[in-house]
């Protein structure tokens, strides 16, 4: 284990390599004066070409690069253009509110899609396995901002049940502070007692998470129902059967085992997925976290926010293909000798 482990994350560290020379390249191809947009409309060519100097951009390519490398490792990701403050500490006060939004959507995908998936299996062929089938494609299909809209329109607009933009109410903001804990506020706020915080951004984040659950949903209910109907074949699920078990712990039980590991097997892609899903919804629902920034950002071409939140997305679905390949491979031990 500890072999394939030095492996993996041997392999991670050279893909991250790769990750951070694309994202220096995406830097330089992206249309754009970083320097111009530092100094303003109306700043002169004087001006300009000073800052293109503390920014760096007038050294040799090479030399842009392993100064880039060196910043990237040491924390120094450049500074915004619209905020001026560093990109890496806007990035990490938006990532726990992305991080919210996105485990809540898996969590609820997973939540769902595990028994809509046995049930589908149970009623294989018959009108529920349709529908929940015809369900899965349409949360694999659907454009996510359409569906965010469709949901604003029929909760808020028109029931008038959830709130629409934000991530809390800010009159209760002002009624009872957030104390941070980890930054985003649905923990925070349980963490530390404050109930009416704790309902408000609860409130706030049901529409976001529901549509960054529909892809979740889709692709786990799909995968165990195609894996608990290969099982329902096998010989020990018809022992189960003839020994007396239920047909709720036969599914449940037996039958559900060998979708857990395939489930397992695409987790990373379902949350690299999700992460970048989140961004057109985080526009959507003007939700504070990665999405919008990278959008202020793209409005004024500020290209240092752009490569930052690409480079931080990036890292995050290695560090998610590693967990799970680390943790398929404690699970099942023939993974360790590929």
């Amino acid at each position: 284990m500890i072999a394939y482990t030095l492996r993996r994350i041997g392999l991670a560290g050279f893909v991250s390599l790769g990750v951070v020379l694309l994202t220096f390249a995406i830097g330089r191809i992206v249309p754009g004066d970083p320097a111009g947009a530092w100094a303003g409309p109306r700043a002169g060519p004087e001006q300009r070409e000073r800052i293109r100097e503390e920014l760096g951009l007038d050294a040799p390519v090479p030399e842009q690069f392993v100064t880039y490398i060196w910043g990237v490792l040491r924390g120094d990701w450049g500074v915004s253009v619209r905020t001026h403050r560093p990109v890496l500490e806007d990035l990490s006060i938006l990532l726990p509110n992305t991080f919210q939004l996105v485990f809540a959507g898996l969590f609820l995908g997973v939540l769902l899609g595990v028994p809509a998936g046995l049930l589908a299996a149970h009623c294989h062929n018959r009108l529920p396995d349709f529908g929940i089938r015809l369900g899965g494609l349409l949360g694999a299909a659907m454009p996510v901002f359409w569906l965010a809209l469709m949901l604003q329109l029929l909760f808020s607009s028109n029931l008038g049940w959830l709130p629409i933009n934000g991530i809390y109410d800010r009159s209760v903001e002002n009624a009872y502070p957030l104390s941070e804990v980890t930054g985003a506020p649905v923990v925070d706020s349980l963490i530390t007692g404050n109930w009416p915080m704790f309902l408000s951004s609860l409130e706030h984040l049901i529409l976001p998470a529901i549509v960054v659950a529909a892809y979740p949903f889709a692709i786990v209910t799909r995968i165990v129902r195609a894996n608990v109907l290969d099982t329902l074949g096998e010989g020990h699920i018809q022992l189960t059967r003839a020994l007396g078990f239920s047909e709720s712990a036969v599914l449940g039980r037996f039958a559900l085992r060998s979708a857990w590991n395939p489930v397992l097997q695409v987790s990373a892609l379902i949350f690299g997925s999700s992460l970048v899903n989140t961004f057109l919804v985080e526009s959507v629902f003007t939700y504070p976290g990665l999405g919008n920034y990278a959008a202020a950002a793209a409005k004024v071409q500020d290209i240092p926010a752009i490569v930052g939140v690409t480079l931080l997305v990036a890292l995050c679905y290695l560090a998610a293909n590693l967990a799970v390949d680390l943790l398929h491979a404690a699970l099942d031990p023939r993974i360790r000798l590929r």
